[in-house]
C-alpha cells in the first residue's frame, strides 16, 4: 500500500507523534536539582576527624597520590593529623581511599558537580574536606547509610506509559 518507503515514512511520523505530545522531563539545571542515588560516588571526599587515626592507608591506596596526610605523634604515642588534603581536580573519584579506609573515616559526598574557575581552588585542605551535621555523605560501601538517605529522582518519567519504577536495596531481595 505504501510502497518500499512508505513505511520506513510512517514508522518515522509515529514515534514523532507520540512524543510530540508527552509531557517534557526536563529539569531546568541549577534551580531544580536531581536527588541522585544513594550509592553515588560524588565529586568530593568527606573526612571524619573523630575517627582517622592517621594510618594513610587511603593515601597509599589512592592511584593517582592525590592524598597528602602529614601526621605526628601524640602524648600515648598516637598519631595526630596534622594535615589532610586533596587534589579533586586530579581525582578520578574511583572511591579506592573509602574502601580502603580501615577507620570508616571516609566517605564520598552526594554532590554531583563541582566548579570552580582556577585548579589551585579545587585542591582541597583538612576545614573543606571535614564532615559536618550538614553534609550529605554517599552510602557508597557504607550501606548502613542507606536509610537516612531520600530516593533518587529517575531521570526518566514513565508514569505517563502506566509503568511504575521502583528500586529495592539488595538486602530486601534476599
Amino acid at each position: 500500500m505504501f510502497g518500499p518507503y512508505g513505511k520506513g515514512i510512517a514508522k518515522g511520523l509515529k514515534v514523532t507523534l507520540t512524543n510530540a505530545f508527552r509531557r517534557p522531563i526536563t529539569t531546568q539545571y541549577p534551580e531544580e536539582r536531581l536527588t541522585t542515588s544513594k550509592r553515588i560516588r560524588g565529586v568530593r571526599l568527606v573526612w571524619d576527624k573523630e575517627r582517622c587515626t592517621g594510618c594513610a592507608t587511603c593515601a597509599k591506596s589512592c592511584l593517582q597520590g592525590n592524598i597528602f596526610i602529614q601526621t605526628s605523634r601524640g602524648e600515648n604515642n598516637d598519631y595526630i593529623v596534622d594535615a589532610f588534603s586533596l587534589d579533586s581536580a586530579r581525582c578520578i573519584f574511583c572511591g579506592l581511599c573509602v574502601e580502603s579506609c580501615p577507620y570508616e573515616a571516609l566517605f564520598l559526598s552526594r554532590e554531583y558537580d563541582i566548579v570552580e574557575y582556577g585548579r589551585e581552588k579545587l585542591m582541597l585542605v583538612r576545614d573543606q574536606l571535614t564532615r559536618t551535621p550538614e553534609t550529605e555523605c554517599s552510602a557508597y560501601y557504607r550501606p548502613e547509610l542507606e536509610e537516612q538517605l531520600p530516593e533518587q529522582t529517575l531521570l526518566i518519567d514513565r508514569e505517563h506509559k502506566g509503568i511504575h519504577l521502583t528500586f529495592s536495596s539488595p538486602k530486601e531481595s534476599k
